[in-house]
């Protein structure tokens, strides 16, 4: 099983993955696919994502059992601490000025 979840993502890109995939939620995407249509569908949303952001999470032979990558800006970034993927925050003010934070 794959999740995609995308934010601010144009209506081209949400229209092709509805065809693939299944949307439970505004922004979730569900299926199982191979390996090879998985990596040809993650693709297509990091050539397409425009000024949003999304995140891919499938099943792995890691010690955590799954993987995720991620793509676009966001104050979420993958990083790899001995092979072990974790999240960290990026401050506010490492994003483009329409993304970040109004007070």
């Amino acid at each position: 099983m794959m999740v995609i979840v995308v934010e601010n993502a144009p209506p081209r890109l949400r229209g092709r993955l509805a065809v693939w995939l299944l949307e439970v939620r505004a922004g979730v995407y569900l299926g199982r696919y191979s390996a090879r249509v998985r990596e040809m569908i993650w693709q297509q949303v990091t050539e397409n994502i425009g000024m949003g952001n999304a995140v891919i999470a499938f099943p792995d032979k890691s010690d955590a059992g799954f993987h995720f990558e991620t793509c676009g800006h966001n104050r979420r970034e993958a990083s790899d601490f001995d092979g072990l993927n974790l999240v960290s925050f990026s401050p506010a003010a490492a994003l483009p000025a329409e993304m970040t934070p109004k007070t």
